[in-house]
């Protein structure tokens, strides 16, 4: 079977889409489950209607975005790999894969946690789910940087300085979320004084 040598650009080219899908996903399938878990502070009737909006939301983003986009890079992977079957004994494509898995894991726990949430019975609450939001991205520079640097891994200070802007912004996004819930909540108390 003569394979066309288009078809390799054809696996690359479908495989970016498919992360960018299924990333896009990702960052937004957890920030409907912080409002879902945030609705819990209304008003019974209210919290209802918001959390029956919300996983109406977060079941057409998981089943009609996300996992179409991790089918599609998880499938052109593996059409890709098939046709360069040597990376597999590449150190950074272990190192890539094992990523790989953990962003699996990471996509079934959305999974898990979107039925727990529709069932009304998720523990997690707005916090833990704002540190969850931030794995993605750390997985998304890490799993690019070994596909652009290949063996070649940077360890020098120009990469720390990165991971750690990465971390300075996942901090400064809980930073931001918890004054603007402060600053809420001592309005809110200020306006029920009055």
């Amino acid at each position: 079977m003569v394979i066309s040598p288009n078809a390799y650009l054809w696996f690359k080219s479908l495989h970016i889409i498919g992360v960018v899908v299924w990333f896009a996903g990702l960052f937004y399938l957890v920030r409907l489950f912080i409002y879902h878990v945030e609705a819990n502070e209304f008003e019974p009737k209210l919290k209802l209607a918001f959390q029956d909006q919300y996983s109406l939301m977060e079941k057409r983003l998981a089943n009609i975005i996300t996992t179409p986009g991790m089918i599609l890079s998880v499938s052109m992977a593996v059409g890709m790999l098939s046709l360069q079957p040597a990376w597999l004994n590449e150190r950074w494509m272990q190192f890539k894969l094992a990523f790989v898995a953990g962003l699996l894991a990471y996509h079934f726990l959305c999974y898990r946690l979107m039925n727990s949430l529709s069932k009304g019975q998720c523990e997690w609450n707005g916090k833990q789910l704002r540190a969850l939001n931030e794995l993605p991205t750390l997985l998304l520079v890490v799993i690019i940087m070994l596909v652009v640097f290949k063996n070649q891994f940077p360890t020098n200070a120009a990469t720390w300085l990165i991971v750690g802007l990465i971390v300075f912004m996942a901090a400064s996004i809980q930073f931001y979320a918890r004054w603007r819930r402060l600053r809420s909540e001592s309005i809110s108390s200020v306006s029920t004084n009055d």
